[in-house]
């Protein structure tokens, strides 16, 4: 059955690209790829198209991968990277603000996946955890996830690498441009998206050989409104009573209103020259930009603002309950105030008025040569790149309100936590009796900004932290007929020095000169605006949104008036050398191929940075180095021509962040305590093995089922411990028993788990089974990974040693699509669920408790119609369930590890966030 097509053909070699094709038939486009030939393509079916490529490449790949490619005309489905990956088997994903951000593979932590721009390694603006967001997927021709290192990869490459292979004019047969124009609206507050996508390139001749050039860029802007609550737990000393071993107070409930405008935007070039067959030299250049303009309405209420006044007691309360306490009521069981229900009195709003504009920047440019000489049996390719990135964290202007210390000027709130996915909080008037000083609840206030907030501080940030990274490579390959097959060894080498500079300084003011000279009201109302809440969260009290010209003014004012203080605490200089050499051997044989080979890797870290040692202040450097062996093999066995069988042992290291290196530390001697970063610790090392089967049925179809496991080694915490060392001793001070705050390695652990895929579509099945020619257009996706991760946490002050989860790790992760493609139109519906998973590790009873996301799921919509050849509509809708993206915290398994029984449980919401529906619609061209 011959594909129909609605749009013009395009010729891709298919030695130097990927083959695509509108037929759903995988199996075949492999053969025809296999055989050298050149195979034509269309644009009529972009699903079928892109998981025929992803299959093909997967099929042949000599070790495990997952592909993310694009149809025959250049489009990824989604619109960052990690949003395009995240619906591939064994990925899940971190949003922030309802966006994919992070990527976990295979359960394991964001920073065991590294970024790559055709196969070099790019340092993220945040340093190891590094963030797709901000990476456009219309730089991208496919995105290929290795979950198999192998020895030609970095070492910091644990959980596997993604990689972004960009577009090449020679992924096209000539003349060729694309693009897309497109806008939308947010449902949450009625707000506005905007996209807009091109890429044009050719190709020339050049004497016998040939040049390709290719520009692209991208634009997307997101306006967005969002719901939130936050609750803060903490156990409270003076909570005696009995059956205090399983309370926990929220000393803290606040609101955090944002008004945000994101946008990513990207610019690349490429320039390809093939003087022959045997040689090209490629130039390519890649500039992107993730922004975050935020302005967000803080509204945190001090609930344990008066902890002190209640009196510790180990006594029951009496029968009768006082309804007139002389404290505040904070944890006083014998008011009737319990951690979810109660009432406080006199308690202090604390206001934040804050306007960022938060900016990450990757600029990466590659110079990149591939020869092949001696017949085509010696192959050389060697690469240079020079990468800059900027996390720009400045923040505008900050403004604090406070309560005044007067008591009845302050709120009684009464407080209603019992409702996970709600947080009720009621303010009243505080009425003061007399003899003795009692409190109780006065008249129902609605307006927060009637009570009085007078500003406390006004403070304005200019914080860049810069990374430049310079990498050079060279791989020596020969290919020659030896151990029984077609065998192809490499030796290669290769050097990387990234150097990360923090630089922070800030203004502050605090006095009424200060706020006169940066024209600051002392009122909040005066600098306020009168527009209505635009969220949907269902709030007990109304409150006014800062006037965004106002701050950006007072801003500017303050910067006039006053310099700049460099935060020399929170400054460094890090440097990172990596010297490393690899060789690796690929064997190729009838039944399937064996790769495998060792990688070794010598590590430099120099940390410039200002200690403070008890008043005094002095640079401080310190150096530490090692060397690291990775050793891996892989072998890939064909049981027939449709099944593989792939089994791997693979090793990694990771690193800890630049910031966790850094040499600066504070000391105080009166406290006894030293935190900062620490120069001297150890990568975190993981060893793998992995078993797989892939079955790539006939005529259609994709079947996989797998299982991996790796140990863990000196598992990387913050922690606090004792310092145990005499570097700091000075002027008669001892402090190796100080108290020390900062990343430390701990135990041991392990992580396995199974992950399963399958791909069907009825196209080659509906003669056979008498069904009618139009529902050869449905297919179906799915995909399921299960996870289990435990490590053991060393000991910390009174809590024991215990065993944790790897932070990142949910139990499992599935991705369920249905789609219908035929006659020009393509429908997607696409659901994916990830359960909950750790955010962060307890590590003393202040805690709380560990900290969980709760279960995400997302169920998105595409449409797309071919109009003519050239054009195309679309529309896409998302986040169609809505559903909230909570966090708790868990205390259960912090008191078991003290002795003290309790249930764990998740109610104890500490944040929820809601984004609301999206919809987007425009039109593509392709010529």
């Amino acid at each position: 059955m011959k594909p129909t097509s609605f749009g013009r053909a395009l010729r891709v070699a298919a030695l130097s690209t990927v083959a695509f094709t509108a037929t759903a038939y995988a199996q075949d486009i492999a053969d025809s790829a296999d055989a050298g030939s050149e195979i034509v393509v269309t644009g009529t079916r972009p699903i079928a198209e892109s998981e025929a490529a992803a299959l093909q490449i997967q099929r042949n790949s000599d070790s495990l991968v997952a592909v993310a490619a694009s149809d025959s005309v250049g489009r990824l489905p989604d619109q960052n990277i990690a949003a395009a990956v995240g619906r591939l088997p064994g990925i899940s994903v971190e949003r922030d603000q309802g966006q994919a951000r992070y990527v976990n593979l295979r359960g394991a932590p964001k920073t065991w996946t590294t970024l790559s721009f055709d196969g070099i390694n790019v340092v993220s603006p945040e340093g190891r955890d590094a963030r797709f967001d901000s990476i456009p997927s219309a730089i991208a021709g496919k995105i290929l996830v290795s979950k198999a290192v192998t020895p030609d990869m970095p070492g910091e490459t644990v959980a596997g690498n993604v990689n972004v292979i960009t577009r090449s004019a020679f992924d096209y047969s000539g003349f060729h441009t694309a693009g897309k124009l497109g806008g939308g609206v947010v449902e949450l507050g009625d707000r506005r998206e905007y996209e807009a996508s091109a890429v044009v390139s050719n190709r020339f001749k050049a004497g016998e050989g040939e040049i390709g050039v290719l520009l692209a860029g991208s634009y997307y802007e997101r306006n967005m409104i969002t719901d939130n609550f936050e609750v803060d737990y903490e156990p409270v000393s003076q909570d005696a009573r009995p059956g205090n071993g399983t309370r926990f107070w929220g000393h803290e409930a606040e609101n955090k209103l944002y008004r945000l405008t994101r946008k990513n935007w990207s610019v690349s070039g490429r320039l390809d020259w093939r003087p022959d067959d045997d040689n090209q030299i490629s130039l390519r250049s890649v500039y992107t930009i993730f922004s975050d303009d935020e302005a967000r309405d803080n509204y945190r209420f001090d609930l344990d603002d008066r902890q002190s006044d209640l009196v510790a007691n180990s006594a029951a309360c009496t029968p009768t309950v006082n309804t007139t306490p002389t404290n505040s009521g904070y944890a006083d069981v014998c008011i009737g105030n319990t951690p979810q229900k109660g009432t406080v009195y006199g308690i202090d709003i604390r206001q934040r008025s804050t306007l960022r504009a938060f900016r990450q920047s990757v600029f990466t440019n590659t110079l990149a040569g591939d020869h092949k000489f001696g017949d085509g049996a010696w192959t050389l390719a060697w690469v240079a790149n020079y990468t800059e990135s900027k996390d720009d964290r400045s923040v505008v202007g900050e403004a604090t309100w406070d309560s005044p210390s007067t008591r009845n000027l302050r709120p009684t709130v009464a407080y209603d936590f019992s409702n996970p996915n709600r947080s009720s909080l009621q303010l009243f008037r505080t009425n003061q009796l007399s003899g003795p000083t009692r409190f109780s609840a006065g008249d129902r206030v609605v307006g927060v900004d009637a009570f009085t907030k007078p500003l406390s501080s006004f403070n304005v940030l200019d914080a860049v932290d810069t990374t430049k990274a310079y990498t050079g490579k060279v791989v020596l390959g020969h290919t020659a007929d030896m151990l029984g097959g077609e065998a192809t060894f490499k030796v290669g080498a290769q050097y990387d020095q990234r150097t990360k500079v923090a630089d922070e300084k800030n203004i502050n003011l605090s006095t009424a000169a200060d706020y006169a000279k940066a024209g600051l009201p002392s009122d909040y109302n005066q600098f306020s605006t009168d527009k209505k809440f635009m969220g949907k969260l269902p709030m007990d009290y109304t409150f006014r949104y800062f006037d965004i010209a106002k701050m950006r003014a007072a801003s500017e004012a303050a910067k006039a008036a006053f310099p700049f203080v460099p935060a020399t605490a929170n400054n460094y200089d890090v440097r990172e050398q990596v010297l490393a050499g690899f060789v690796m051997g690929t064997v190729k044989y009838d039944w399937g191929s064996v790769i495998g080979g060792v990688r070794v890797e010598h590590i430099k870290n120099r940390g410039k940075a200002i200690a403070t040692v008890g008043t005094t202040t002095a640079p401080v450097v310190a150096e530490a180095e090692q060397t690291l062996a990775f050793p891996s093999l892989h072998i890939n066995y064909n049981v027939d021509d449709t099944k593989k069988l792939r089994l791997s042992f693979n090793s990694g290291a990771a690193r800890a962040d630049y910031d966790q290196l850094r040499p600066n530390v504070v000391i105080n001697d009166i406290a006894q305590t030293i935190s900062g970063g620490n120069p001297a610790v150890k990568p975190e090392r993981a060893y793998g093995v992995d078993g797989y089967f892939e079955w790539y049925m006939k005529p259609q179809g994709y079947l996989m089922v797998g299982v991996f496991y790796k140990k863990i080694k000196d598992v990387l915490y913050n922690q606090s411990r004792t310092f145990n060392s005499s570097a700091l001793d000075a002027n008669g001070f001892d402090r190796s028993t100080y108290v020390f705050s900062g990343v430390t390695n701990g135990g041991d652990g392990r992580l396995y788990g199974m992950e399963a895929a399958a791909q069907l579509q009825l196209e080659p099945w509906t003669e056979n089974l008498g069904l009618p020619d139009f529902m050869g257009g449905f297919g179906v996706s799915a995909n399921l990974t299960l996870n289990n991760s435990r490590v053991t946490k060393p000991a910390s002050g009174t809590i024991p040693a215990r065993r944790v989860r790897l932070p990142g790790t949910s139990d499992f992760v599935y991705n369920v699509g249905a789609y219908y493609e035929k006659y020009g139109l393509s429908l997607r519906l696409q659901y994916q669920n990830r359960g909950k998973w750790l955010d962060s590790i307890a590590d003393t009873l202040a805690d709380a408790g560990d900290t969980y996301w709760a279960s995400d799921d997302e169920l998105d919509f595409s449409a797309r119609y071919a109009i003519t050849k050239n054009f195309e509509v679309y529309f896409d809708a998302s986040n169609l369930l809505n559903h909230p993206g909570r966090r708790f915290a868990d205390p259960g398994s912090l008191l078991t590890a003290t002795g003290t029984p309790t249930k764990a449980s998740s109610f104890r919401t500490i944040e929820w966030e809601r984004f609301g529906r999206r919809y987007t619609g425009g039109i593509r061209f392709n010529f």
